[in-house]
């Protein structure tokens, strides 16, 4: 593959990972306060609302199936216009019903997306250029993150949850029409299976996709929640605490990419792991602020840390899986995910402690797996 065609890929993906890092970011740093100020929510309805937003991901499976009808490039633009859709009729719907709603339009663009934007990128970059560009745009992403959380806070003073959810919502949509006029593909990249791939030689990549997926939605359901109301996080100070995690991610991601050329998968996923067992005990247990604060930090710093995941398989996987695999890994991914958040949201009311406990024990398991990465020497 020419250098003009994996350039042109790159910049068509760096346009996608803004604009959904724009909407994903606004939607994520509005949602908590709006739950719990204007919606009212509980505990146990905040758990359920995040267990219908990983439907979606359970059904990325069927992306291989819309494949047979759409391009891999037009249907990411076109998931990420339903996800700047969701994202802007948020404010427009502020009841219980109306957030279930909403999330899972939102959701269907966001997992879509991200199961195609993962296929290009493993399809159109070699063993050693993957992980670094999948850094290098997680550091994109990061950046928008930065700017949209400093534009919420002073946007905040003057617009209400309304008219943020709008704006940003429409700001996504008119990047996805952009992204629709382009085609960034080329005749030289492998053909990919138009079904669905499941092989055994790829177990332990379905396990560690599971148990990713089972660990994460419990800090994504309940670490800002947590914030918000047991230590009284206002929108002000979730939104700075944004912008100080997107800083430190902007500066590391793209450090992480070639910290797995360097290291490895193996030793990368065992130090986020272990990391993980530490900060989930802690959240627990953490009676300060600021503490809980440097949780949420370290937290992001380390899911970046899986971008691995993704390296280690390119390395072991045929190249015409790799399509239909993304796909069948964001449905293992979100087995335990559509679950874990409403139970989660039950045992939340019996003790808040519960959910992050059991969020430990998960990455005890992911740190044991991970030991049995074997990969191809990379030159």
């Amino acid at each position: 593959m020419s250098d003009a065609d994996r350039r042109r890929m790159y910049i068509f993906l760096l346009v996608m990972t803004v604009a959904v890092a724009a909407g994903f970011q606004a939607w994520r740093t509005l949602y908590n306060n709006f739950a719990v100020d204007v919606v009212g929510l509980t505990g146990q309805q905040i758990g359920i609302i995040q267990s219908v937003r990983e439907i979606p991901g359970f059904l990325a499976l069927l992306v291989i199936y819309l494949l047979l009808f759409i391009a891999e490039h037009r249907l990411a633009p076109i998931s990420i216009a339903i996800l700047g859709l969701g994202v802007g009729l948020t404010g427009s719907m502020p009841t219980y019903h109306g957030m279930l709603i909403t999330t899972l339009i939102m959701s269907f663009g966001f997992h879509y997306y991200e199961t195609v934007n993962q296929s290009l990128t493993l399809q159109y970059f070699d063993l050693k250029e993957a992980p670094v560009i999948m850094g290098r745009l997680r550091a994109m992403g990061s950046a928008t993150n930065l700017v949209v959380g400093g534009a919420i806070f002073l946007l905040s003073m003057a617009l209400d949850f309304k008219e943020l959810f709008w704006l940003f919502g429409i700001i996504v949509i008119l990047a996805a029409c952009w992204c629709l006029t382009q085609n960034p593909t080329s005749d030289n990249v492998v053909p990919q299976h138009k079904k669905m791939v499941f092989r055994w030689r790829y177990w332990l990549f379905y396990l560690l996709n599971f148990f990713a997926g089972a660990r994460r939605q419990i800090f994504v359901a309940f670490a800002v929640f947590l914030m918000v109301e047991k230590f009284k996080f206002t929108i002000q100070e979730v939104t700075i605490l944004f912008i100080v995690n997107n800083i430190i991610n902007w500066w590391l991601s793209p450090a992480i990419g070639r910290a797995v050329n360097k290291f490895g998968e193996r030793k990368v996923l065992s130090l986020e792991y272990a990391a993980m067992v530490v900060v989930f005990i802690s959240y627990a247990y953490v009676e300060s602020k600021m503490l809980v604060a440097f949780l949420y930090v370290l937290d992001h710093i380390f899911f970046n840390f899986s971008l691995a995941i993704k390296s280690y398989f390119q390395k072991i996987a045929d190249p015409s899986d790799i399509a239909p695999s993304m796909a069948v890994s964001f449905t293992i991914n979100h087995i335990a995910a559509v679950i874990i958040p409403a139970l989660g949201g039950m045992l939340w009311m019996v003790d808040y402690k519960i959910p992050f406990i059991a969020a430990a024990g998960i990455a005890c398991i992911s740190l044991f797996l991970v030991q049995f990465i074997r990969t191809p020497d990379v030159n």
